[in-house]
């Protein structure tokens, strides 16, 4: 796809937005219309597990670091991040993923992002042509899978052709099952590694197998690898790591990398994706018309976030002890899994929706229906029985909860 005039790309924008009336409300407004009508008959404080959104204070450094840079606020920041930042991304993702000096250059083959929520949306804009093999392009979607990744295919133009990731595939999407005609028509893949909701984490011979596809039908894997560092036992791969076992070429393959879970630090929004040149080349023509940029105080402080270990070691062995809290209080039941990566649980309640309101209703906890996260797809909702509960709270939070929980369950009201 070549670049479009900038008035060229404005008019498609805005004419295609349209699009977005076709597709599953957001899950949040969906669960709010679902439980405004109710008043919670318990009068124990009320327990927010809907939202993925960290609890854990962030480490000094990052208010230390914004406060030594308060010289910088009357700046533009460059769109492309600092060189700095640029350059602690990818020493951050060599010693991550061990990767080869060389195999990505600071200059060209990384961006920042005001958060990767919004390089999600727009990779699709700069990656998806009008057309594939003269028929209009395939976005393929993880289900259940993060809205905004539809939301981005779905303003590109393109169809979407989600692929059920269920207990049965490993909650991952079956590759296997990809008929030639839709991979002949596929621009881009959504894969989030691990999973949101299921914390499943993709293998390196799977990352492999995704990658290969899209090099021999011409379409961007699109690695969102955001809960890369919240993770049980086994550190996740990254695609940027089955690339290089590859060859150590990045054609056709974007990741994208964020402080909010890493570090938590979701009000900093600052992130950024690396990969193909040729791509990031495409990335940044879309940003420079429709991104944020990222204020230079915050970017100072994102690359000392991403100079740091300590933190994130803490961090993670908070989640650790959570689990152990949830595996403690639930056992096997609920289909009650550890899951390898990530900080949801994904419960099996056998109707999400239904167990969602009566956990609001009798015990005042706040979680979201599975099927809010999901698309049904031959008649059946993947997500439909399950409800996704965010372990973001404190310990002695997250017991109290679950005991509510497990109260409410065992009962029969749900």
């Amino acid at each position: 796809m070549c670049p479009a005039a900038p008035h060229l790309i404005l008019v498609a924008v805005l004419s295609s937005f349209t699009r977005l009336d076709r597709l599953d409300d957001y899950p949040f407004a969906q669960l709010a219309s679902l439980l405004a009508p109710v008043t919670p008959r318990t009068n124990e404080r009320p327990i927010v597990m809907s939202v993925g959104e960290p609890q854990h204070q962030p480490p000094p450094l990052l208010a230390e670091t914004v406060a030594r840079h308060a010289d910088l606020w009357n700046r533009y920041p460059p769109m492309a991040g600092t060189p700095e930042l640029r350059a602690a991304s990818v020493a951050w993702l060599r010693r991550r993923y061990g990767l080869a000096e060389g195999m990505l250059d600071p200059e060209q083959d990384v961006l920042a992002l005001s958060g990767t929520k919004e390089g999600l949306f727009l990779a699709a804009l700069a990656v998806v042509p009008e057309e594939k093999r003269g028929a209009r392009p395939i976005v393929l979607l993880p289900n259940p899978y993060y809205l905004v990744y539809a939301g981005g295919a779905a303003v590109s133009g393109a169809d979407i052709v989600y692929l059920d990731a269920t207990k049965e595939t490993g909650f991952l999407p079956d590759l296997d099952a990809l008929d030639e005609a839709t991979l002949a028509r596929t621009a881009a893949f959504y894969l989030c590694s691990p999973a949101n909701p299921q914390g499943a984490i993709a293998s390196l011979a799977y990352l492999e197998k995704a990658i290969r596809l899209a090099r021999a039908y011409d379409f961007v894997l699109i690695a969102d690898e955001c809960y890369a560092e919240i993770y049980d036992r086994e550190k996740p791969p990254g695609a940027l790591e089955a690339c290089q076992r590859l060859g150590g070429g990045v054609e056709n393959v974007l990741v994208f990398h964020s402080l909010s879970k890493r570090s938590s630090a979701a009000g900093l929004r600052v992130g950024f994706v690396a990969g193909d040149r040729r791509l990031i080349k495409k990335f940044m023509h879309v940003r420079n018309y429709g991104g944020c940029q990222v204020p230079l105080p915050l970017q100072a402080a994102a690359a000392a976030l991403w100079q740091d270990e300590t933190h994130v070691e803490e961090n993670r062995a908070a989640y650790r002890r959570k689990f152990d809290v949830a595996e403690r209080i639930l056992g096997r039941d609920y289909g009650f899994y550890r899951p390898p990566g990530g900080f949801f649980l994904w419960l099996d309640v056998g109707d999400g929706e239904k167990a969602a309101l009566a956990l609001w209703r009798e015990a005042g906890l706040r979680v979201l229906p599975g099927g809010y996260t999901a698309h049904a797809t031959n008649g059946s909702n993947p997500g439909q029985r399950y409800i996704r509960v965010a372990m973001v709270h404190d310990e002695e939070t997250i017991a109290v909860a679950l005991e509510r929980m497990r109260r409410v369950l065992d009962g029969g009201s749900a």
